[in-house]
């Protein structure tokens, strides 16, 4: 397998794992208490509604309560229901309205987690009692037995999973007999044996059981001890299978790679119904181990993930599938220049150069812009300083000079030329002038379409613009470090440091409250790599950004500076559009 370089270097300190809570572990099942519920109703419409409530309140196989009693439903109760429930008019004549029982159940079920057999049945009814009579719903977590049995057991086992099928399968102590009371205690104990069941299954915890009664292939399932060896820590992650080359021979093959602020618990979700993403169950079976890197910081284990994905290119990212492409503006060499788009900057780092811009239609916009504020050149012919040529239709609509024709002298064009350099060079105003000022009259005439335009082409100049220099700010820096306080990641609130020298990251650490940042951060930058970065590696752009993006948060202290980290005065996100 090919290794990646990493230049992210941190103290030769051993980062402790973080120690597992309840939160990553999830909550134990016998530590949780139920609320086994069954409704009786006038029917299955919209507008049909409660005759009786039953629920069963269990935690570690013991029951804590019960609750039952009948609903005036304020309704006849149709005779099939009657012949199905036993429940007639007259039994429920006398018994108190739903908004005297609602708030009785709510107050029993508070802090459990509700079970029914086919819940979203009974759970629709309360939720559509709750929004009746004016009650936000408690956001229950919710457990449906039919779903669980349909995982937990084989498919000979029964003809299907209906409540009686079930209670006559687990030989219940209550037979259900559509009352609400008996069929939640009848639920109790089908519930109770299917939980025997799962413990097979490795599902210990309520967050294990709520994505083990989603479909999920057992192919998928059983893969889940790929994850049983991962920290419970910040990092990146990546799906590894061997497989076949060209002549037969197994490798390793790099298949995915991610980040995250909990690595075992997020791999953990791959192998259950909660990744629903085609192409990640695919990869899923092809994969036959995880392989883990514990980061000390968060912007460590980013810019790890974008290095190892440009290295690896794994085939299930999209990052892969679809790299961020970079293009660069430089100025031909000829009497008369012209902008001209390239895929990297010029080797020559005096030569002038913008970028890197993403897209080519950013490309297009900003140069749009450009030739509105500034009337140079946009043809592709190589021009001769002596010898005229015809001019284009630009030159008679006068957005052009035309120095085809000889109609402009060199020294005259060259100041054109540094009109448009200084807009990009970061002095926005004359763009937005100008720019303002066609919007205005345009939307005077009522040419709303044609004034969205042009606002999309400011905008794209701006963001371009704002992105080279934020960029090139960085890249110019030779050194920063800097130092920002956070929670941490599961080891207690501390202090995050970073050596960011030319734009990349090449250090980073994690120091506790309590110790001195100060004495850490000379040492890393001490150890950190000295390797320097070149000043305008396309590859690196997205890097520089997630560097840029942690820089600029709220709470960041410099802590020693080597260059100007600066942007031009006027290349601002609040530079006004001058309207006239």
């Amino acid at each position: 397998m090919q290794h990646v370089h990493r230049r992210v270097v941190h103290r030769e300190v051993a980062m402790p794992e973080a120690q597992p809570t309840f939160e990553d572990l999830g909550q134990p099942l016998g530590e949780v208490t139920f609320c086994v519920v069954d409704l009786e109703t006038t029917g299955g419409g919209p507008d049909d509604t409660i005759t009786e409530f039953g629920a069963v309140k269990v935690r570690g196989g013991e029951v804590l309560g019960e609750f039952q009693t009948f609903v005036n439903p304020g309704q006849h109760i149709p005779g099939m229901i009657q012949k199905l429930t036993g429940i007639t008019d007259s039994m429920v004549a006398d018994a108190p309205a739903l908004d005297a029982v609602f708030p009785t159940f709510l107050a029993f079920a508070e802090g459990t987690v509700l079970v029914a057999h086919n819940a979203r049945f009974d759970i629709g009814f309360l939720k559509r009692a709750a929004e009746r009579l004016g009650y936000p719903w408690p956001s229950f977590p919710v457990v449906d037995t039919v779903a669980l049995a349909r995982q937990a057991m084989l498919r000979d086992e029964v003809p299907n999973f209906k409540l009686g099928t079930l209670a006559a399968h687990f030989g219940t102590s209550v037979t259900p007999s559509h009352r609400a009371l008996d069929d939640a205690r009848a639920t109790v104990d089908v519930l109770h044996a299917l939980l025997e069941r799962v413990g097979s299954f490795n599902v210990f915890t309520l967050e294990e059981l709520g994505e083990f009664t989603h479909y999920v292939s057992k192919e998928r399932r059983a893969k889940r001890i790929l994850a049983d060896h991962l920290p419970y820590a910040p990092g990146v992650y990546s799906f590894v299978a061997e497989l076949p080359d060209g002549k037969g021979v197994p490798h390793k093959q790099v298949l995915y790679v991610g980040k995250s602020r909990n690595i075992k618990n997020r791999v953990r979700t791959y192998f259950t119904a909660a990744e629903g993403r085609a192409r990640m169950d695919e990869m899923v079976r092809i994969a036959t181990s995880v392989q883990a890197t514990v980061c000390r910081t968060e912007l460590e284990a980013e810019v790890l993930e974008l290095r190892m994905i440009a290295a690896f290119e794994p085939r299930y990212n999209r990052r892969s599938k679809y790299p961020q492409r970079q293009h660069w503006l430089k100025l031909t060499e000829e009497p008369f220049p012209r902008f001209s788009v390239v895929k990297s900057p010029p080797k020559d780092a005096a030569a002038f150069h913008f970028g890197p811009i993403r897209s080519r239609n950013a490309i297009e916009q900003l140069l749009l812009a450009l030739y509105d504020t500034v009337p140079i050149r946009q043809c592709n012919t190589r021009l001769n300083a002596t010898k005229p040529s015809g001019a284009c239709a630009l030159a008679e609509m006068g957005k052009c000079v035309a120095p085809c024709q000889l109609s402009v002298s060199k020294a005259d064009y060259q100041e054109l030329l540094g009109q448009a350099i200084s807009v990009l060079g970061g002095d926005l105003r004359p763009m937005l002038s100008q720019m303002g000022s066609r919007i205005s009259q345009l939307a005077g005439m009522q040419r709303y379409e044609e004034c969205a335009e042009l606002t999309h082409r400011v905008e794209a100049c701006v963001y371009s613009v704002r992105r080279h220099h934020r960029m090139r700010s960085l890249r110019e820096c030779a050194e920063i470090v800097a130092a920002r306080q956070t929670d941490g990641y599961g080891t207690g609130p501390g202090w995050e440091l970073h050596v960011i020298r030319r734009g990349q990251l090449v250090g980073a650490d994690f120091v506790r409250v309590g110790e001195s940042p100060l004495p850490a951060a000379e040492a890393l930058a001490a150890t950190a790599s000295i390797a320097e970065v070149e000043s305008a590696v396309p590859k690196l752009a997205e890097e520089i950004e997630r560097v840029a993006d942690w820089l600029e948060q709220p709470g960041v202290r410099l802590i020693s500076i080597d260059g100007d980290w600066a942007w031009p005065l006027h290349a601002g996100a609040n530079e006004p559009y001058v309207m006239v």
